[in-house]
């Protein structure tokens, strides 16, 4: 609501401001005062009455004039109707016929864009004027004047002017509306409403509280739709339902009755009303009490939006307006007037016009922009961006961010500019300074467009180099998240120098560098750091970069920073760096030397033949426990060489082996048992050799000994005859579990006999079982017919003449020959085989089958 432009000091006045407060709840409406013509109009004159069309405005003045206005409030036309004051106008629907009357009595009826006009005066005050709504039909050219009494006046056939009272009696008639075929009025007593075709009286709503004067506080009326009326008069309102009387119901009454759905009373005095949807727009006047003088005092009106029900009403939202003079007006003076096709209301007084209007979506921005609530101004200007257009969403954003900044609150901030400011460069940029102006460039630093867009080199150069003065770790971080082409790299990478020239040693510096120096491409330069360093990244470096060329007089330094990772990458590039080169690089120092060539045998046992020999001094020097299963699995180390490093050492085990590999099993049988004292292994020994010799000397070397003796008794009953170790016991020796010994050498020989019993038995169970399966099949049938061959003479088997006698020889193996074709036997067989399964080492066919007739 614009400021009033006259400031009076009056005490009231002052009282109304003091009391003025700002809700925190949004105003449904937003107010802007009428100017241009209006302005200069309410300077000279006063405003009585106002009518609105969708089209323009029309004002009526106290000194009898009549303005068209346009929504703006610019002056269309003057029509100078009386000296004094106008009371009321009327305009139909289409906005082109318009009614007046003023208080000297007299009524104009006249066309804006024809012609046709009608004068009248009459000896009173006319207080009203209503024309038909559809005035331009010519069936519709009807109106009715209010003063003493209720006057239609109807144009006849003849084109002339015939009146008619429709009510009087009741004191002067203040208020008409009209609405499709039903008039209501107002009158002293109360409202009634008259159906015009019908011309009957459908009802009489009387007024509630009758100690007001009518003319003091007239009542306001307002048609919602074509069949209900609102009623504000006073403090009550009435919202009254028109509606069809059943036929059975009728007789002699209307044919239409009212019924009042929702009655309630108001706080202040009513004087205006208007529909919007379900919901009443209510104009109210209000007068207040001075706390200091306890005078009555005029103070600002309102506009209520109220939600009526039944019986009483739930306030939506309530104004207090400031127009011009309010101090001096009365209830009468107000006047509400709204467009229908618009939701637009009008506030008149005799020295202002204020309008209302819905808020839309930019209002709503106003407010929360105003309430300091961007965030939720931002949203909802996201969402309604089409239908917004004062506003723009990066102005609102641009505005929270600034707002941001001004609470202190800068991380947020930054992370609103990633939102806002999108892909504008220019932008970026200049919020960047911004915060670098308020020394809070680590705060915008995360949210820094990295790709699209990409702001100027310098911009980052200058976040880097302020982490740079006090934050190394933040440094690092940015330089690891931002990509190499967003700066200067040299331009940092000097600055880093500088940085280490104070602290050589920081760890995080000389990181930093290395990844700029990857950057640049300098990767020895990296390499040389990440070594320095022990950075577990050196090894991605190398195989992203390809770098073996550069680590070759490095190894030894791979190795003592990850000797694990080191040996597999060397081992994995060996076409890179050769074996033969980690090994020379690493003859200074044999335990990496080692952990190099045993990784290389595990993979291929015959990769690193070549260095097999020095493998047995390095196994036996950092890694014994693997230098059997080396000897075991090469077939390339030199037997003898390793024998005598064994030896040197005094690796019994692996001297054993060794001995064993050489074919002198005696010398490691005897190196078991004189050095390691185990009758088990050396048991094992012979068995796994099964040598008599090495049995007879395992004997020799147990006969004085007792517990080898328990041990070889134990064992050697299924390679050695037990008794030849038992013959050879001195009588009297004590020999640990002898008893037991025994017993388990007669349960092993009784094991034997059951074993080899079950054998034959089984053999003689198979071998019957396999005669009877060939008894079976040898006494089958077999078919001979015509198309048999023998086999010597190869002519049919069956002689084409079967009355002739003949004799067929056939075996088993399906062979068939004529008798007589049949080689004479031998004296030394007495059986006949079949001569071509007898060349094939005597075949399936040694069983003959003799067919005579």
């Amino acid at each position: 609501m614009a400021e009033a432009e006259e400031k009076e000091m009056s005490v009231e006045e002052s009282t109304d401001e003091s009391e003025e407060e700002e809700s925190e709840e949004e105003p449904k409406l937003r107010y802007e005062r009428l100017s241009n013509g209006v302005t200069e109009i309410l300077q000279k004159d006063a405003a009585s009455c106002m009518t609105v069309h969708e089209k323009f405005l029309a004002l009526g003045t106290h000194y009898g004039k009549v303005y068209l206005l346009d929504v703006q409030g610019n002056i269309t036309q003057k029509f100078d109707i009386s000296p004094v004051k106008i009371n009321q106008i009327s305009l139909d629907e289409s906005g082109e016929h318009m009614g007046v009357c003023s208080e000297d009595g007299k009524v104009q009826v006249f066309g804006l864009y024809s012609g046709e006009e009608f004068h009248e005066t009459f000896d009173c005050p006319i207080k009203i004027i209503a024309i038909h709504p559809q005035f331009l039909r010519s069936h519709c050219k009807q109106f009715v004047t209010g003063g003493k009494k209720l006057v239609l006046f109807e144009r006849s056939w003849m084109s002339r002017w015939k009146s008619s009272v429709l009510h009087e009696g009741e004191g002067n008639i203040r208020n008409v509306k009209w609405k499709g075929n039903l008039i209501a009025w107002a009158n002293n007593m109360g409202v009634k409403i008259l159906d015009i075709v019908s011309k009957q009286r459908i009802t009489n709503v009387p007024r509630d509280d009758i100690s007001l004067r009518p003319d003091m506080y007239p009542c306001s009326l307002c048609w919602k739709d074509h069949v209900t009326l609102i009623i504000g008069w006073g403090a009550s309102v009435k919202i009254c339902s028109v509606k069809e009387r059943h036929a059975s119901e009728i007789r002699d009454l209307p044919n239409r009755y009212v019924e009042i759905v929702s009655q309630f009373d108001m706080e202040f005095y009513i004087s205006g009303l208007a529909p919007l949807c379900d919901q009443l727009v209510v104009l109210s006047y209000v007068q207040e009490t001075s706390d200091k003088t306890e005078r009555e005092y005029c103070a600002r009106p309102r506009l209520d939006i109220i939600q009526p029900l039944p019986e009483t009403c739930e306030e939506i939202s309530s104004d207090a307006l400031t127009v011009r003079g309010f101090q001096e007006n009365e209830c009468r003076d107000y006047h509400l007037e709204y467009s229908e096709g618009e939701s637009l209301f009008y506030i008149v007084s005799p020295r202002d016009v204020v309008v209302a209007k819905e808020r839309d979506q930019d209002d709503h921005i106003d407010w929360l922009l105003e309430k300091k609530k961007y965030e939720e101004a931002l949203m909802a200007a996201e969402i309604s961006q089409r239908n917004i257009k004062r506003h723009k969403i990066l102005d609102i954003g641009l505005a929270y961010i600034s707002h941001l900044v001004e609470k202190g609150e800068h991380d947020m901030a930054a992370r609103k500019c990633q939102k806002v400011l999108g892909k504008n460069a220019a932008l970026w940029e200049y919020e960047v300074y911004k915060f670098k102006e308020i020394g809070q460039l680590k705060a915008i630093s995360p949210y820094l467009p990295r790709g699209d867009p990409i702001l100027k080199p310098l911009i980052y150069e200058m976040i880097l180099h302020d982490f740079l003065e006090s934050d190394y770790e933040g440094f690092a971080t940015l330089i690891r998240e931002w990509p190499g082409d967003l700066y200067n790299n040299s331009v940092i990478v000097q600055a880093v120098r500088d940085h280490l020239k104070k602290d050589p040693q920081n760890r995080t510096l000389l990181r930093t560098l290395a990844e700029l120096y990857t950057y640049d491409k300098s990767y020895s330069q990296a390499l040389q750091i990440y070594l320095m360093l022990r950075h577990k990244d050196v090894f991605q470096l190398i195989h992203k970069h390809n770098l073996f060329s550069a680590i070759q007089d490095k190894i030894v330094l791979l190795m003592d920073f990850d000797s694990e990772k080191a040996v597999d990458m060397l081992l994995d590039n060996e076409d890179k760096i050769s074996i033969k080169k980690v090994v020379e690089e690493l003859e200074n120092r044999p335990e990496l030397q080692h952990v190099y060539l045993h990784k290389l045998f595990k993979r291929d046992h015959h990769k690193g033949q070549r260095f097999h020999e020095k493998q047995i001094s390095l196994y036996a020097e950092y890694d014994r426990p693997s230098l059997l299963p080396f000897l075991r699995d090469s077939t390339h180390c030199p037997l003898e060489k390793a024998l005598e490093i064994c030896q040197q050492r005094n690796f019994v085990e692996e001297t054993v082996y060794l001995l064993s590999r050489m074919g002198n099993s005696r010398s490691a049988l005897k190196m078991i048992m004189e050095e390691l004292h185990d009758v088990d292994k050396a048991i094992d020994f012979a068995k796994e050799h099964d040598d008599a010799e090495l049995w007879e000397d395992l004997i020799l070397y147990s006969i004085d000994k007792p517990p080898f003796i328990t041990g070889l008794l134990n064992n050697i009953g299924t390679h050695v005859d037990p008794i030849l170790l038992i013959h050879r016991i001195k009588e009297g020796m004590e020999i640990p579990n002898l008893r037991d010994s025994l017993v388990k050498i007669l349960q092993d020989y009784n094991l034997q006999i059951l074993l080899r019993e079950g054998c034959k038995k089984i053999l003689v169970a198979d071998s019957l079982s396999l005669l009877k399966k060939m008894h079976r099949t040898q006494m089958k049938g077999i078919l001979v017919d015509e198309e048999n061959i023998c086999e010597s003479c190869l002519s049919p088997v069956l002689p084409s003449d079967a009355a002739k006698p003949f004799s067929v020889v056939v075996f088993h193996c399906r062979h068939m020959f004529h008798k007589e074709c049949l080689p004479v036997p031998s004296m030394n067989s007495a059986g006949q085989f079949c001569n071509i399964c007898s060349a094939k080492n005597r075949g399936p066919g040694s069983t003959v089958l003799e067919m005579k007739k």
